[in-house]
Parts: C-alpha cells; sequence; structure tokens
C-alpha cells in the first residue's frame, strides 16, 4: 500500500501544477471578453473544460489517497492543524462543482457576454477555492525537500 500511496500522492502534486495552470489559462481566455462583444468561441471554452477536467482528477486522486491513507494508518497532513484535512477535502470538492457550473454555464448560457461571465466568475471561484485549499506548508514539487 505503501508504494501506491507514493505513487497517487506523486500524481497528484504534479496534477496541482495542471489545475492551477488551466484555472489561470481560464480567467486570461475569458476576462477580456467581459468587457466587449466578441464571440464566445470552443477558444474560450476549452481551457474551462480542462480546468474542470483536470480538478476532477484530482479529486478522484485525492479521494484515493484519503481511502489508503485511512486503510494504511498514515496520518493526513501530519503537522497541519487537525482542521486541515478537512477543510482541503471540502474545499477541493466545492472548486470541483464551482469549475463544473463554469463549464456548464458556459456552455448554455444564451448570449456571448453570460458565457464569458459564467466561465470567469465560477472559473475565478473555483481558482480561489483551491488556492485557499492548497497545504502550501508542503514542497511545492513534490518528493523534493
Amino acid at each position: 500500500m505503501a508504494s501506491l500511496y507514493a505513487i497517487l500522492l506523486g500524481i497528484h502534486n504534479l496534477n496541482r501544477w495542471l489545475v492551477l495552470l488551466s484555472g489561470i489559462w481560464a480567467l486570461l481566455q475569458n476576462i477580456p471578453g467581459l468587457g466587449g462583444s466578441r464571440p464566445f468561441t470552443p477558444a474560450e471554452r476549452r481551457p474551462v473544460a480542462m480546468f474542470m477536467g483536470t480538478l476532477h482528477l484530482q479529486v478522484v486522486l485525492g479521494l484515493a489517497l484519503f481511502a489508503i491513507m485511512g486503510m494504511s494508518n498514515i496520518p493526513v497532513f501530519a503537522g497541519s492543524r487537525p482542521s486541515f484535512q478537512w477543510e482541503h477535502l471540502g474545499l477541493g470538492l466545492l472548486s470541483a462543482v464551482f469549475a463544473t457550473v463554469a463549464s456548464s454555464q458556459s456552455r448554455k448560457a444564451a448570449t456571448d457576454q453570460g458565457k464569458y461571465r459564467a466561465a470567469a466568475l465560477w472559473s475565478g471561484l473555483a481558482l480561489l477555492s483551491i488556492l485557499l485549499a492548497m497545504p502550501w506548508t508542503r514542497s511545492l514539487i513534490p518528493f523534493v525537500r
């Protein structure tokens, strides 16, 4: 179990960079469209969908890690305050919900302006909740101390 744990933790740590980069990309692609009359094209929607997909993968990896850690009696976020594991889990799930709403509403909104607004607002909320959930005391690059 320990080797599976190490592999999942490494993938989870590396994937966080994809999540952050795709979230920033989604905002940079959609914020400029808020003030104008640019059409909302697949190029604007692509980073929102990628953000949602990488975030969903991150949640699945995190839940698998949580289960393995529980079965193996590995302390979750050793050295952190006791509530952080639940904050991390809750904010991770909330950010996935926000990213899903961003993707869904940016596809379903009636106007291009509404699509930009939904993509920027919900992606921004997802990114904010991710930044709050990240364990900043851990190494930013996995297995490098």
